[in-house]
């Protein structure tokens, strides 16, 4: 993969930059598709907006992705890399050598290639090639991982987008010592899956869009900063001329009086807090 500076013909054109792939042509697997009716724009039952900025946005099919990888001992063969238009990643087409024939999608790890055999097991193994599904437990130190289960059975949820990875530093009995994509360090348990390798597409955070339309064929609608709303908006709008903070200098906050910077917004009786022990600031968390 590489990145492309475009030539430009038109005005869109003149700052875009795309990713060069070698991805499939032919449309997604249909019994792996299904299609998306909740295209709601951010609005609740009530039509009220709760999450700004969505809106318009390209016609998508959903693609079933296999997060859990629960069959086991089985060669699956990789058919194809496809894209993948809910998520940065790409996907990977597989097809499993059981008497079904299953095929199902999964994400696509970098340095995967078509043809190769990839499989999910529980057992122990000396190779460890990219693609390979395991335990916690039973994967090596040091070893880059992502598709990574919070609980185990229950599917990949941590370091799902292009070019992330997490790092296992270690396994301690029933747990296993991860540091996360932020930098963060938290137990999980040693039977959580994951998968070895890192997310392909790893080039997608050098892309640049070019254009703000290119934006709403995503489905994201404009930002527009508070600052420059009324007061009758924005907490920080309002002020004569360009002013900081509504013509004062009161803290940033959203549009509900939530601090904007500096305000850590985690709950601190989250059940998950006392398996921290580094938080993502390189801050050790203090067991009391």
């Amino acid at each position: 993969m590489a990145i492309i500076p475009t030539n430009p013909n038109t005005p869109g054109q003149r700052f875009l930059i795309r990713n060069k792939q070698t991805l499939s042509k032919k449309r997604p697997e249909k019994s792996l598709t299904e299609s998306i009716h909740n295209h709601k724009g951010g609005r609740n039952c009530y039509g009220r907006i709760t999450s700004r900025r969505r809106g318009g946005g390209h016609k998508r099919l959903y693609r079933n992705v296999d997060f859990r990888r629960d069959l086991l001992d089985v060669n699956a063969t990789v058919l194809a890399f496809e894209y993948d238009p809910n998520r940065s990643a790409n996907l990977a087409l597989i097809q499993y050598e059981n008497p079904e024939k299953t095929k199902s999608y999964i994400l696509a790890p970098d340095g995967l290639k078509v043809g190769d055999t990839i499989f999910a097991t529980k057992k122990q193994l000396t190779e460890f090639t990219v693609g390979l599904s395991l335990p916690l437990r039973n994967i090596p130190p040091a070893t880059n991982i992502h598709a990574i289960e919070i609980e185990p059975g229950r599917g990949a949820a941590i370091a799902r987008g292009a070019g992330v990875f997490a790092q296992l530093l270690g396994v301690e009995g029933a747990q296993a010592i991860l540091k996360m994509p932020s930098g963060e360090q938290r137990y999980l348990n040693a039977d959580c899956r994951a998968t070895i390798g890192i997310v392909g597409n790893i080039e997608h955070q050098n892309q640049s869009l070019g254009k703000a339309g290119r934006n709403r064929w995503l489905g994201k609608r404009p930002r527009v900063r508070g600052m420059v709303m009324n007061p009758v908006d924005h907490p920080n709008g309002g002020g004569q001329g360009k002013s900081k903070g509504g013509g004062g200098r009161q803290h940033l906050r959203s549009p509900w009086g939530q601090l904007s910077k500096g305000f850590p917004t985690r709950t601190k009786s989250k059940p998950s807090n006392s398996q921290i022990i580094v938080r993502r600031n390189g801050k050790k968390v203090k067991k009391g």
